[in-house]
């Protein structure tokens, strides 16, 4: 057994400097060496109770895989890791682990936790550069399932149960799989290079991928039993934007999160060759404070923008984002305006953003949630200089695949409705996970979904 490092802190993550990395789209986050990753790993007390395995939405057994980094295994590590994610090398790099594993960790008690995702991260790139051996296609079993949507709980949904011996295809609306993993998370926090290596190792195991393909409109749920698959899984995700319903909503240069990250992302649009150039703004304010907010300032920083405003009613201790994405905010020269609200985005004459108008906040007495409510303070208006404006205040359901379904039941939000955590919607061999159940959630969380929805398809098709 490796000695143990008792060290209070964790060791730090090596980053690109600040005044370099916003200017490019390269990993902001460089990884740990093998020696980080070995001296890190011996912090673990490897725990008899485990507090951070029941924190974790898809059940890694974390002391396990984290004691053969320890003892310098990592191909080991990775098999423990594979049980339980098809995803580790995305895990580790967008996972809120503060707030699940190592929000339980002993270690965090007087000191840091155990840095468990970036082991993670190290142990899944490590196999990804050393390991040679592809993937063993599993004995198949004769059935079928479709899967709608290639991001995270789609793709975690078909590995299981391609290894379980199913037949599965995925169908996939844009261009490219991955979901919110290529069009929503900038390549400065997960390259896609990344995401194709863990869709090639599906496709590797029998996973059929077609893209293009707009269920609902290519094809219905309907049709999708009529070619003979046995069961449907919906992880269609929460892509539909919302806003603020505010007067100047329409302007030229107003853009929802949504559509920014998607045309960068995904349809490189910050190159000068793009098909689909996007706005190289002056000075942009972005509404809102979760970590889709920050990717996008973030990303604005990155396409030549003099100043980036994060523009949230509540204070920064509200902030819903991860604290490692504020402060990499922070140190990338994105200005906080936090107790502050936008009432109306103003034009030019050519229809264009040429300001906002905002109120002050102060926080009152806690609302429903919690937290306490943004009341606005009398006199405090006065006009943000910005000539773009992103919105980033949250997304729903598109509506179409339940419009398309008979008897698949949705709630006031357009979320999809299941029976229990087993994703079995109000339609007999239609499950559902990950945000189009949920509403925008987080990648792991709709991993968690597709694992225990393949669970559920296995048991209701051999029920059959």
């Amino acid at each position: 057994m490796a000695e143990r490092n008792m060290d209070m802190n964790k060791c730090p993550m090596p980053v690109q400097d600040a005044d370099v990395r916003n200017k490019n789209f390269e990993e902001v986050a460089l990884g740990y060496t093998y020696d980080m990753a070995v001296n890190e790993a011996r912090r673990c007390l490897n725990c008899p109770k485990k507090p951070c395995v029941s924190a974790c939405p898809v059940q890694i057994d974390i002391p396990a895989f984290i004691e053969r980094v320890a003892n310098e295994d990592m191909e080991g590590a990775f098999e423990i890791l594979s049980k339980s994610t098809s995803l580790p090398a995305v895990c580790g790099r967008v996972c809120p682990q503060e707030s699940q594993c190592e929000g339980k960790c002993v270690r965090g008690i007087k000191g840091e936790p155990v840095g468990i995702g970036r082991l993670e991260r190290f142990v899944a790139d490590y196999h990804r550069e050393h390991c040679t051996d592809s993937p063993v296609m599993p004995e198949q079993n004769g059935h079928k399932v479709a899967v709608i949507g290639a991001g995270p709980s789609g793709l975690t949904v078909a590995g299981d149960l391609a290894k379980m011996g199913y037949k599965v295809t995925i169908y996939e609306a844009l261009h490219l799989a991955g979901g919110v993993l290529v069009y929503g998370i900038p390549e400065f926090r997960l390259p896609k290079a990344i995401v194709q290596k863990e869709i090639d190792n599906l496709k590797a195991i029998g996973v059929d991928v077609e893209t293009n393909m707009v269920i609902g409109k290519v094809l219905t749920i309907d049709e999708l039993f009529e070619i003979g698959n046995e069961a449907v899984f919906v992880g269609s995700g929460a892509g539909l934007p919302r806003f603020m319903n505010i007067p100047g909503e329409s302007l030229k240069g107003v853009y929802s999160a949504n559509e920014f990250l998607t045309r960068i992302n995904l349809m490189k649009a910050y190159k000068e060759d793009s098909k689909t150039p996007i706005q190289h703004a002056r000075k942009v304010a972005v509404v809102g404070g979760g970590n889709v907010a920050m990717d996008a300032a973030r990303s604005a920083k990155r396409l030549g923008a003099e100043e980036v405003y994060i523009v949230y009613r509540r204070g920064m201790e509200e902030l819903p984002a991860r604290k490692e994405e504020v402060e990499h905010a922070e140190e990338e020269g994105i200005i906080f305006k936090t107790l502050h609200n936008p009432v109306e985005i103003l034009g030019n004459e050519d229809g264009m953003v040429s300001g906002m108008k905002c109120v002050q906040m102060e926080l009152g007495e806690p609302d429903e949630s919690g937290r306490r409510r943004p009341i606005v303070k009398e006199g405090s208006e006065f006009v943000l200089d910005v000539d773009s404006v992103i919105m980033s205040i949250g997304t729903s359901p598109n509506p179409l695949i339940r419009s398309t379904t008979p008897g698949l039941d949705a709630n006031n939000h357009g979320c999809l409705i299941t029976k229990d955590e087993k994703g079995e919607t109000t339609r007999e061999g239609v499950y559902a996970g990950g945000d189009a159940v949920t509403g925008a959630a987080t990648v792991i969380l709709a991993m968690g979904a597709g694992k225990s929805a393949a669970k559920a398809i296995d048991e209701y098709i051999k029920s059959k």
